[in-house]
């Protein structure tokens, strides 16, 4: 929600205008518009808040900083988006972290789904493939609606506990446990599309 009515009619286009043209407030505006949005996707990849938050904040100020350098073909917040995963994956390199998805059980009435990635050592080849299935991965995960990316995000990317999902999202456990369920299904309708029923959407997140 905006914190200045002077802004809030604006759309981000505009805005983006008047903060190129050394508006301040409007890009203020733009921050507090997105700010929650690129935290989760921050904890989401470094599963730590702390850490997120610092990220957030260095890619707000690389933003401001290089604002005039937007090409407005592109959203604002695929751009704003772009820079704090850039952040996050400095941030990992330098921890020399590593990360795999694991998709484990959630019971929604009498449904249950279960996906799961063995942390085994891989060929080469599998490596690979591995890779390769892990960029699709991440185009399909880009474009589940944002209401059911967010509790995916949180779950099974940062694997917090569903009551702090929901506490995070501000829903129920029951809300949280059911958006898990539908994004789970649509993200494996999703790779089936690629890929056959077998390989669903389990795999390695470089």
């Amino acid at each position: 929600m905006s914190k200045n009515p002077a802004f809030a009619a604006f759309p981000d286009d505009e805005l983006v205008l008047k903060a190129q043209s050394g508006d301040h407030g409007a890009f203020a505006e733009l921050i507090q518009r997105h700010q929650n949005s690129c935290l989760k996707l921050a904890v989401s990849i470094l599963r730590d808040k702390q850490d997120a938050e610092d990220e957030v904040q260095n890619a707000c100020w690389k933003a401001f900083e290089h604002i005039g350098q937007f090409n407005r073909d592109a959203k604002f917040s695929t751009w704003l988006t772009r820079i704090v995963v850039n952040q996050c994956l400095m941030k990992l390199r330098q921890a020399r972290r590593a990360r795999f998805l694991y998709l484990d059980d959630v019971q929604v009435g009498e449904e249950v789904q279960t996906l799961e990635l063995p942390d085994t050592t891989a060929t080469p080849e599998v490596a690979v493939g591995r890779s390769e299935v892990a960029e699709v991965l991440q185009k399909e995960i880009n474009r589940i609606p944002p209401l059911l990316r967010n509790v995916f995000l949180l779950r099974d990317v940062q694997q917090l506990e569903m009551p702090v999902v929901a506490k995070k999202l501000g829903i129920s456990v029951a809300a949280a446990k059911s958006r898990l369920l539908r994004a789970r299904l649509e993200l494996r309708t999703r790779m089936e599309k690629h890929y056959g029923a077998r390989t669903g959407a389990a795999t390695l997140l470089a």
